[in-house]
């Protein structure tokens, strides 16, 4: 079989035409990377025999790269909790063991980035070596890490340190899987083209989040369908008031009709609150009472082909919004041309047409609480509350035929909208495609060496836009389209525009632009947050700050709080020596701390269980007292374990337990409730102790020294480009394209524009067009006046895409040799070896599909937000990051933040035993989610290659 084509990209790969397999350059005067043969057309087998002279194939090269580099951030990362780790880093920080030399650095990876990422940052670079890095933040870093801050162990949540370690390492590890080449040039990734198909079908399952019907949302499908108007009689006469039909449809359950007025829907964000303390909820809409008449042909049979909708606004004897409305993207209706159609008879007769003059009562406020229902049933924690389900469920109602007509009308004109919001979007789409040729040019320009660095050297040359090249200035247009696409989809587009339309133009009209601008002139606020800063910082005679005092009346008043909660703890639990264990265990040292978790972990109990009865911690217990602690432990997962019970054992009789005798049933009781105490108990000591390390760091002199110093290395360029770049000036330019955009927007929901959509989409772009010289020449200005920092944040940037695409200077790693030299001296058996590199590819390659599997499902169940006219025009390998690596990055971190892995600390119950029932239900959660998915094997025998890999990794970045 004839050899694919190839083609060189940008990033110095070679990319086959036939699959797009990547894999870096091999050296200038190597002979063409042989292709093996295809037996009878079908793909080459996973496991196929290595080139000529290499022990492992392109794969096995790769994903033996992966995995040890994996594990080496691992350790790294893990390793900066450690107080000596800056000191086995290398340069600039000191060490007791004289400079450290990149080749012998513990670090390497994390020296590397620091060196040539985070050193010469264009605000670092000015820092100096000993005042800075050794005696400031070497300081303050090595004094927090003594402290030895309670971890994710200690208080059973996922800590936000580690949540900030775990995202680190995955893309630290990006980097260097993406930046680090081998040395073969045989590199090859598993690829699965299925994953573009994916992506592909999310741009249009997002136009579907509006639509009336088949739009399901954890389990509940639902749809503010109509308004009706309902008579009350008060006093003495009947009021009139709009209720608003909603259509339920739930799994495994009939579709229903509810009516709710706008009242119950104000109850229902009360209830909310109350039952989910601390959720953060959607705002609820504010009441608008404004009515849309309608002219338009309804019924069956209607061709949307054939007519051309528009908008009639007409008073309607309610409180009207003058504004009116685009084309019902904010919930008018429709005229549709009558000329070559009949009038219908019967609103139900199929096939038959009337010209019908409606008023479609409160339809902005009807489009807004279907947003509103919609964004909350998006959270499966409000999505299975109590309060929300009985605002769906309870007091069905029947409708009459005049509701039914109301119903039809209305998801007409959803359906309508629907369709005019993609006319919109193929309308920009069209245009962006025309400028293809042009941004494929910009493309590649930025992604070739230094293009960053040339595109913001012609900004500060040319004063207009006009004056730049060709392809910047097509890139521009581009952006017009972009901004014009996603201010319409913001103000007209959602169900909830109306309201923050509403919202923002009401804030516009009270920000005083003018007497801004004047204060910004005039009153350098750079300059007032600098002497805010120097009189919160000041330590007169050698005092306390006021910061200092500020933040440690703060933290005092914390821990007398939980001293509180300790001493009304030790007094229910009644065992001075259970308190004193606990408080003993948080104080003493992380090596016995350690040794205790252990001993937990082997012996399979609870920690409270390990340190009771540890006799690391004075005082040793007695038999009876451990017996004690272990019934106690016995009673408190029976009582955990029974997650059936409405309420939690502690408050409630009817438990499983009260089948036990009444005297067992006592003791058990009794032994649970001790235990919820008891690890309540060391929950307060442990923050309590938390809130005193960190009073102690921040009474420390290092700590404000170096805030002082922060500031002024990050703050000063800033104000000195400040005041030489007039940014005053910027407040009216923003405040004529807020005027202007309002007015365009008003306009367009005003003005029959369906029938021709290209002037919708014209009147946003030329909305841009007015103002785009104004943020030109505010770029423009500040690039100037920048002293060179704009050119100093290029190379920084240009410095890591370099990296990327082309790997270290100090050249690459030879996992060939690695391997074979490992082998020749019998530090790993081959066959195993191999056996284990090719089960880790067989595990991604699973664990791919799994995840393209659980991708599909997610983008069925939630109908994914459309991407941007033209937003694909940049790709992650432009920048050297291989694509597959990437969304290998992005499967990992996904399934750590899950909605239900991310709730927060104060939706925690009071009640101990409830807090562990939510743990543990997390968990299975976390477990459910994960089902199905591969686990990956086990590594032995290559641990043995660590101590050369880290040697040669050394060595390759060592420069």
């Amino acid at each position: 079989m004839t050899q694919s084509p190839e083609v060189k990209a940008l990033d110095g790969t070679i990319e086959h035409l036939n699959n797009g397999e990547k894999q870096h350059d091999a050296p200038a005067k190597s002979p063409a990377l042989p292709t093996r043969p295809k037996p009878n057309g079908q793909s080459v087998p996973e496991q196929s025999r290595p080139p000529p002279g290499h022990a492992l194939t392109g794969k096995q090269e790769h994903y033996l790269k992966r995995e040890l580099l994996s594990q080496q951030v691992d350790f790294e990362i893990t390793e900066l909790a450690s107080p000596t780790a800056l000191q086995r880093f290398g340069a600039p920080f000191r060490s007791h063991y004289g400079e450290v030399a990149p080749v012998d650095s513990d670090l390497p990876i994390l020296r590397f980035i620091f060196v040539h990422h985070v050193r010469n940052f264009p605000f670092l670079d000015q820092a100096r070596e000993k005042e800075f890095w050794q005696d400031k933040l070497q300081v303050f870093l090595e004094l927090f890490a003594q402290k030895h801050i309670s971890s994710s162990e200690d208080r059973l949540e996922e800590s936000k340190r580690q949540k900030l370690a775990i995202k680190a390492k995955k893309l630290v590890e990006l980097m260097m899987v993406s930046g680090i080449p081998t040395a073969s040039g045989y590199e090859e990734r598993i690829r699965f083209s299925e994953l573009e198909v994916v992506d592909r079908g999310a741009q249009d399952q997002g136009l579907l989040v509006n639509t009336p019907e088949g739009n399901a949302i954890n389990g509940w499908d639902i749809n503010v369908a109509g308004v009706r108007i309902t008579s009350v009689k008060r006093t003495v006469r009947y009021h009139q008031h709009a209720e608003f039909i909603i259509r339920v449809r739930k799994t495994g359950t009939p579709d229903h009709f509810i009516g709710r007025r706008y009242g119950e829907f104000a109850r229902l964000h009360k209830r909310l609150r109350t039952e989910l303390p601390g959720k953060v909820l959607a705002p609820l809409p504010r009441k608008n009472k404004s009515s849309t008449t309608s002219t338009f042909l309804g019924g069956a049979g209607d061709d949307d082909a054939s007519s051309i909708s528009s908008v009639s606004t007409q008073n309607t004897g309610f409180a009207h919004d003058d504004g009116g409305s685009l084309r019902n993207l904010v919930g008018m209706g429709h005229r549709r041309n009558a000329s070559s159609q009949a009038d219908r008879s019967s609103p139900r007769a199929s096939g038959e047409y009337r010209r019908e003059h409606v008023t479609l009562y409160r339809e902005d406020q009807r489009v807004s609480l279907r947003a509103f229902l919609r964004t909350c049933l998006q959270n499966s924690q409000i999505a299975r509350s109590k309060a929300l389900e009985e605002f769906l469920t309870s007091n069905p109602v029947k409708l009459n035929e005049e509701e039914l007509e109301d119903l039809d009308r209305r998801k007409a004109m959803d359906e309508k909208r629907i369709e005019e919001q993609k006319r919109f979007y193929e309308i920009a789409r069209q245009r962006a495609k025309e400028l293809d040729v042009y941004m494929e040019r910009f493309r590649r320009d930025i992604v070739e060496s230094n293009g960053l660095t040339r595109l913001f050297k012609e900004i500060r040359e040319k004063e207009r836009i006009a004056d730049l090249t060709t392809e910047y200035q097509k890139f521009a247009e581009w952006l017009r389209i972009e901004v014009a696409a996603t201010i319409y989809h913001l103000f007209l587009a959602e169900d909830n525009s109306p309201e923050l339309f509403a919202q923002a133009k009401r804030i516009h009209s009270m920000i005083p632009y003018g007497a801004l601008k004047q204060v910004i002139r005039f009153a350098n606020p750079a300059m007032v947050m600098r002497g805010v800063l120097d009189l919160f910082l000041a330590q007169p005679l050698g005092a306390r700050s006021l910061a200092q005092r500020v933040l440690g009346m703060a933290l005092n008043d914390g821990i007398r709080g939980f001293q509180k909660s300790i001493d009304s703890l030790t007094t229910k639990i009644d065992d001075t020596v259970f308190c004193e264990k606990l408080k003993r265990f948080v104080n003493a040292d992380e090596e016995i701390k350690n040794l205790i978790r252990n001993e937990a972990v082997v012996d399979g109990v609870d920690l409270i269980v390990a340190i009771l009865k540890s006799e690391h911690i004075s005082p040793e217990p007695t038999p009876e007292e451990v017996g004690k602690a272990f019934n106690a432990y016995v009673a408190w997962n029976n009582a955990v374990d029974n997650v059936s019970l409405s309420q939690p054992l502690l408050r409630s009789k009817s438990s499983l337990l009260t089948m036990l005798p009444p005297k067992v049933d006592d003791e058990m009781k009794a032994g649970a409730q001790l235990f919820a105490y008891l690890k309540q108990l060391l929950k307060m000591y442990t923050r309590q102790r938390d809130k005193a390390m960190m009073l102690s760091v921040i009474e420390e002199p290092v700590t404000l020294q170096l805030f002082r110093d922060l500031f002024t290395i990050f703050y000063e360029p800033l104000v000195r480009v400040y005041k030489s770049a007039n940014v005053y000036d910027s407040v009216t330019d923003f405040a004529a394209f807020a005027d202007d955009m309002f007015r365009v927007l008003d306009l367009a929901q005003r003005q029959d524009v369906s029938a021709d959509p290209n002037q919708t989409v014209q009147s946003f772009i030329d909305l841009c067009a007015r103002h785009q010289d104004n943020f030109y020449k505010f770029v423009h200005e500040v690039h100037v006046h920048d002293n060179g920092l704009f050119g100093q944040l290029m190379g920084w940037l240009e410095g890591i895409l370099e990296f990327l695409r082309h790997g270290p200077k100090g050249g690459k790693l030879d996992m060939n040799a690695l391997f074979q030299g490992a082998v020749d001296i019998n530090q790993i058996d081959k066959a195993a070896a191999i056996a284990e590199i090719d089960n880790l590819i067989k595990w991604q390659e699973e664990r791919k599909k799994w995840h393209q599997d659980k991708t599909r499902q997610k983008m069925a169940a939630e109908n994914s937000s459309s991407s941007a006219p033209g937003s694909a025009t940049f790709r992650s390998s432009d920048f050297g990051i291989n694509e597959t690596d990437l969304a290998d990055m992005n499967d990992e971190i996904d399934g750590d933040d899950s909605d239900s892995e991310r709730r927060d600390d104060s939706e925690e119950d009071t009640d101990p035993i409830a807090i562990e029932r939510k743990r543990r239900a997390k968990k299975q959660d976390h477990l459910r989610r994960s089902a199905g998915e591969p686990v990956k094997p086990e590594v032995r025998q290559l641990k043995g290659l660590r101590e050369g890999f880290l040697s040669m990794l050394r060595m390759v970045l060592a420069d």
